[in-house]
């Protein structure tokens, strides 16, 4: 079974770009490829024959909710936040930008993993932000820092905040592309 695990990195637990990230993993979820090492959602399929096998999303992280607890040492919270991003095939890892980047919060808790600790796991960094630009400058460095940690970083999904109530539609078309592009790169692969 492939493990999806939702990491926002919101300050504020249940916020909307909390709904986009679980929307993101739930899409993610139904649209996956067969689990296993190489295949994992998100992630190019190596061939035609594919089986089918369930995705679940294991777990939703809002760092949020871990407060002080990020800062101190043996908080069992946040010791089982890091356990789940090290059990996941699959992290959907979420921010708000903030002062044009991602959240401290948020790379706190990354901080706490060891290096290359996300190695063989395929990440899809998700951003808001009010503008465009602002969102895909953010973007780009979650993505180097989950890069930096090992992961095999997907296309990532910068959204701006005007376009957050449509977050399942959004989720659902990133979803349907990293799937598309799967199939796109199994029959590439074939040729």
């Amino acid at each position: 079974m492939s493990r999806i695990v939702v990491v926002s990195g919101n300050p504020r637990p249940g916020s909307r770009t909390s709904t986009l990230a679980v929307a993101v993993g739930t899409a993610l979820a139904a649209v996956a490829p067969a689990s296993g090492t190489a295949e994992k959602a998100g992630a190019p399929a190596s061939g035609a024959a594919e089986k089918s096998v369930p995705v679940e999303v294991v777990e939703v992280v809002e760092v949020g909710e871990l407060g002080a607890g990020l800062l101190t040492p043996g908080d069992e919270p946040t010791a089982k936040a890091v356990q789940l991003l090290r059990a996941a095939e699959v992290l959907v890892v979420a921010t708000p930008t903030y002062k044009g980047s991602y959240t401290g919060v948020l790379k706190v808790l990354l901080d706490q993993l060891p290096a290359q600790a996300l190695a063989g796991k395929r990440a899809v960094p998700v951003v808001t932000a009010g503008v465009a630009p602002q969102a895909a400058a953010a973007e780009a460095l979650l993505r180097q820092l989950l890069t930096e940690l090992g992961a095999d970083v997907a296309p990532g999904l910068p959204v701006v905040e005007a376009d957050l109530p449509e977050s399942k539609a959004i989720a659902e078309t990133y979803a349907h592309s990293q799937s598309t592009a799967s199939i796109q790169a199994a029959d590439n692969s074939a040729h």
